[in-house]
C-alpha cells in the first residue's frame, strides 16, 4: 500500500482544499492528513475559525481522507513519515523547496494551488 501525507490547518474548507486532498490521494492508496492543532496554530500566530475537533470531523467526512493525525510541531514531519511508513509527502507549491529535507525519507511533491481561492482570500473578503 502506498501512503501519502499532507499537512495543514484546513479551516474554512473550500474547493482548493478539496482539490489538494483529491490530488494527494491520487498519488497513493491511503491519505493521512496531519491537521494543525489549535495550540500549534496559536504558536504560529494563526487562529482558525473552527476548532481542531471540528476541523478533524470535517476532514474525516471527506472521501479522499483515510486518517487524520494532529500536527503539534514543525519538527514532527520526519517521525510522522517514518512511523507511518509514508511513501509520498505532499504540500501546495507555495511551500516549494521548504520540505526537500524529507526527500531522504520519501518522495516529496508540491502540487499547484487552485487559482482564485484561498482561506486568506476568504477571510479578507469577509472583513470587507
Amino acid at each position: 500500500m502506498k501512503k501519502v501525507i499532507t499537512y495543514g490547518t484546513f479551516d474554512l474548507l473550500h474547493a482548493g482544499h478539496i482539490n489538494l486532498l483529491r490530488r494527494a490521494r491520487e498519488l497513493g492508496d491511503y491519505l493521512i492528513v496531519a491537521l494543525s492543532t489549535d495550540e500549534f496554530n496559536a504558536g504560529k500566530h494563526k487562529e482558525a475559525y473552527h476548532s481542531y475537533e471540528d476541523r478533524k470531523l470535517i476532514l474525516e467526512a471527506i472521501k479522499y481522507v483515510d486518517e487524520v493525525i494532529p500536527e503539534k510541531t514543525w519538527e514532527q514531519k520526519i517521525p510522522d513519515v517514518v512511523n507511518n511508513k509514508v511513501d509520498v509527502f505532499v504540500m501546495g507549491n507555495d511551500w516549494e523547496g521548504k520540505f526537500d529535507f524529507l526527500k531522504e525519507y520519501c518522495e516529496v511533491v508540491y502540487l499547484p494551488r487552485t487559482p482564485g481561492i484561498s482561506t486568506t482570500q476568504i477571510k479578507s473578503d469577509l472583513h470587507k
